[in-house]
């Protein structure tokens, strides 16, 4: 278990008018999508035939990851936003912190390891009981999103719901525009905002105070119900699964997870193409991965704008960059000892500084 956070120095701007409640939900997304990058690493530095549950784990984790993001997106759009994800700083320049968090910790692009692990712990960490909402600088993800859940109702009461919910349905996606982990909420008012906030707060930090998340997934024992992403990374990090007779308290007392940490590349964590000259092979893959990196960037902004349809082009892109990481978390640096890692950042646009 992670030690709590340190209290933040300033306070947390609230949330008092429909702008604000825009402008929170944008940064929802950037939260969300700052998870994706180092999952997506974590999973496929694990080296073919090993470590198959830890990876199906992590793999599981990325998709709710994206289905979270989906729903920042409909509530952004719900209350009349326009979801960003192409604008410049919304992908991170790793090392850093979450969005506005008040969480002293940074969260790196690094290979499959107990400190990856012990980061990801930190980044889905349970809010604690009785804490209060936090918006700005917030503490937990869960923390966050009550913020915002208070700022629906509040604003619903001042304002009526009609004048908060204003935005054009037709932008929502659909159940039927995703395939993948959980649900997708269509969110047309108040009581379907809360169903979006739940869904993810639930799948991270579980339901209730528990450790399952609401979900219906066969456990090792067969008890119909899945546990939530922190308690999904313990799993691993404890070598071993929870039953339906656990606790948050009790850890994880089921049938040995065996991982191998040794069957990992060892990549450089938190490469930056910048670092290697223009026109050797190993910038031309990195510049190449980026590129397409972008280009699933601009899909998704795409579909949660209106055109749905593109969704599915998002995430089949996603899943072909697997490819091309995989070429460069086997390529040796000239260090003898690590591999290229992989680097994010969309290339700059023409007129700007890489």
């Amino acid at each position: 278990m992670t030690a709590p956070a340190r209290r933040a120095t300033r306070s947390a701007p609230p949330i008092l008018t429909l702008a604000q409640l825009r402008d929170h939900l944008q940064v929802a997304m950037q939260v969300e999508h700052a998870t994706i990058p180092p999952y997506f690493t974590a999973w496929l530095t694990i080296k073919d035939g090993s470590n198959y549950e830890a990876a199906q784990t992590i793999r599981g984790v990325l998709l709710e990851e994206m289905l979270h993001l989906t729903l920042a997106s409909n509530l952004l759009n719900a209350v009349g936003g326009k979801p960003s994800l192409t604008h410049p700083g919304f992908v991170p320049r790793y090392p850093h912190r979450l969005p506005h968090s008040g969480n002293h910790f940074e969260v790196s692009i690094e290979r499959f390891s107990p400190a990856a692990l012990r980061t990801f712990l930190k980044i889905e960490r349970p809010e604690a009981r009785g804490a209060k909402p936090e918006p700005g600088e917030w503490h937990t993800i869960g923390q966050f999103y009550a913020a915002i859940a208070g700022a629906v109702d509040e604003l619903c009461d001042r304002l009526g719901e009609h004048r908060v919910f204003c935005g054009d349905q037709a932008r929502q996606v659909r159940p039927e525009d995703y395939y993948g982990s959980g649900s997708v909420v269509v969110v047309t008012g108040r009581d379907t905002a809360h169903r979006a906030i739940a869904e993810i707060v639930e799948q991270g930090e579980g339901a209730s105070g528990g450790i399952f998340d609401g979900d219906h997934c066969i456990l090792d024992d067969g008890d119909g119900e899945e546990v939530a992403h922190y308690y999904r990374f313990l799993e691993v990090l404890e070598g071993r699964f929870f039953t339906r007779r656990d606790t948050a308290k009790s850890g994880p007392t089921g049938r040995a997870l065996k991982v191998d940490y040794d069957a990992v590349w060892p990549i450089r964590a938190n490469t930056r193409a910048a670092s290697y000259p223009l026109g050797t092979p190993a910038r031309q893959a990195l510049d190449a991965f980026r590129t397409e990196y972008g280009k699933l960037l601009a899909s998704l902004e795409t579909a949660f704008n209106g055109e749905r349809g593109s969704l599915t082009e998002g995430i089949a892109r996603m899943f072909a960059l697997r490819q091309q990481a995989r070429a460069l978390i086997q390529t040796p640096t000239d260090d003898g000892r690590t591999t290229l890692g992989l680097d994010f950042e969309p290339p700059p646009k023409k007129g700007r500084r890489p």
